[in-house]
């Protein structure tokens, strides 16, 4: 038992549980990774979810009310950049939460975006949103490619919508041919109509350094010297390269025209 500031005791077991209990849902919120592709006419973008540092914070204040602290570290910039011309600036934080120290880094185009999270990155290795991790990708329809483009549907209501199909057990084959925007219409558009690209795209591996899901980027990344997979979890930097002298995934293979297949309207993009 631990005695905290206000004389009421306090059991670690419980508070740890509590700190790793999971985010409210209206506190998540979703952002755009990387730049929309096109596939079949449509302009597709990656969402992912995230919560805001204020989150972080209110869930150690309602918890561990002043037994907490945090201590941040601007690391060096490479040479030739900083935040005045637009790179990245990194910065390690510290978190302590009743003796216990847990660190980690995070980069941003500016101090506040960076520190912020490094503060996040930590608070997950005490728990807080460490569920988000789990999340599966979430594609979503643009109205373009652009810098400016915006997505056709809120990616909260669109990932919403696919996990209450998962739920219902609806045809994976009437995902990949009639809604695009599935995971795997997207990662493998070619392999869902083409039994040869299916045959050489074996199932995802895990991650080589923590164990965990992988993202599958071999029909989706732009530079071919790109890894082919890389871990799911932002806080590990596990990827896998692809092999020296390796064909590419999709050569001398031509993709067979899938059969027109009546679209539900009501689930576009999905």
């Amino acid at each position: 038992m631990i005695a905290r500031h206000d004389g009421q005791p306090m059991d670690r077991t419980d508070i740890w549980a509590r700190l790793a209990a999971p985010v409210d849902p209206a506190t998540i919120a979703w952002r755009q990774d990387g730049r929309p592709i096109q596939r079949e006419g449509r302009f597709l973008a990656r969402w992912v979810c995230y919560i805001e540092a204020n989150t972080v914070r209110e869930r150690l204040d309602a918890i561990v009310p002043g037994e907490w602290d945090l201590t941040l570290e601007l690391l060096p910039q490479l040479p030739g950049g900083g935040a005045e011309d637009g790179n990245q600036v990194s910065f390690k934080a510290r978190l302590q939460v009743l003796g216990v120290i847990r660190e980690d880094v995070g980069t941003g185009k500016d101090y506040k975006q960076a520190s912020t999270d490094a503060f996040k990155r930590a608070a997950v290795r005490f728990g807080i949103g460490h569920e988000l991790y789990g999340y599966e990708q979430n594609w979503v329809e643009m109205d373009g490619d652009g810098r400016f483009a915006r997505p056709l549907e809120d990616p909260a209501v669109a990932y919403a919508r696919k996990l209450s199909r998962a739920a219902k057990g609806e045809s994976t084959v009437r995902a990949e041919v009639e809604i695009p925007l599935e995971r795997a219409a997207v990662e493998r558009p070619a392999a869902a109509t083409n039994p040869e690209l299916a045959a050489i795209l074996p199932d995802i591996p895990a991650c080589p350094k923590c164990g965990g899901k992988m993202w599958d980027n071999r029909l989706s990344k732009r530079n071919p010297k790109a890894p082919d997979y890389k871990c799911r979890d932002r806080s590990c930097d596990g990827v896998i390269w692809p092999l020296r002298g390796a064909p590419s995934a999709t050569e001398g293979i031509t993709a067979t025209p899938a059969k027109p297949a009546a679209v539900v309207t009501d689930e576009i993009p999905f």
